[in-house]
């Protein structure tokens, strides 16, 4: 990996990462067509520089989680199922699952058709809101939307398309529900990112840690940019032009298998 690949890395990151399009397959793709080899590092570098989109959505939302500690217990109810089953599967997971293109490419196929048949079939009856209001999410609708993330352990299921869609099934608004994503990602995220940090970091050199500060700090950057264009999009539109875009990557990486 070179400087140019660190920074392609982490501005895919940060585009993909709160975006209902699997972050996951776009890096596994991106490492493919950068022709970057498996290694240990590029694996904990492309699973580790979410902690600049972690970043970038505690510079966005510092003042709604400091005055609003209720919304913290939400958030660790949502989290809880997330952590029990990623600890059960991390193994199985990262070692079978996290670069099985295939896999990869029918979960977006199948993803993009669930969103584009959810929109259809709830487009009469749902109503775009301005207002971000988490007091609106109960504890149950909370525990629910994070069995509806620990879907995405399986690749290209999409983190936020999980927990958004979960939470637009419980009549959730969906600026609210999509700002709570953002923020179900903190410790969703830093427990991934930090497990996997603890157990190679220590390895890095210099030079790989100049990679992975140019991939972090890209990643914060491009996030910020994202998360504010997103709440502004879902204010207006539905995610039909994601579960189109969807189908297409997934029919490409079929083709090209």
């Amino acid at each position: 990996m070179n400087y140019l690949s660190a920074l392609i890395l982490g501005i895919v990151e940060g585009l993909t990462e709160f975006l209902p399009v699997s972050s996951t397959a776009h890096m596994l793709l991106t490492e493919r067509l950068l022709n970057l080899s498996s290694t240990d590092f590029v694996k904990t570098f492309t699973i580790s520089i979410q902690l600049g989109a972690i970043l970038a959505v505690l510079v966005l939302y510092w003042r709604q989680l400091w005055n609003d500690k209720a919304l913290w217990g939400k958030i660790i109810a949502a989290f809880l199922p997330t952590a029990v089953l990623g600890l059960l599967f991390y193994k199985i997971i990262k070692t079978y699952l996290l670069e099985n293109l295939q896999l990869i490419a029918w979960t977006l196929l199948i993803g993009g058709l669930i969103i584009i048949v959810f929109e259809l079939a709830t487009k009469k009856h749902s109503k775009n809101s301005s207002a971000v209001d988490f007091q609106t999410i109960s504890y149950t609708q909370a525990t629910i939307i994070g069995l509806a993330q620990a879907v995405a352990f399986i690749p290209g299921v999409s983190r936020s398309a999980a927990t958004i869609l979960g939470g637009l099934s419980l009549k959730i608004n969906r600026q609210t529900i999509v700002a709570f994503s953002f923020l179900l990602a903190i410790p969703t995220m830093l427990a991934a990112t930090g497990l996997d940090l603890l157990k190679n970091a220590g390895g890095f050199n210099s030079s790989q840690i100049e990679l992975w500060l140019i991939g972090f700090v890209t990643s914060f950057v491009v996030a910020i940019l994202v998360i504010k264009g997103f709440i502004k999009f879902v204010a207006k539109h539905d995610f039909i032009i994601f579960g189109i875009y969807r189908i297409i990557l997934g029919l490409i990486i079929l083709w090209l298998l």
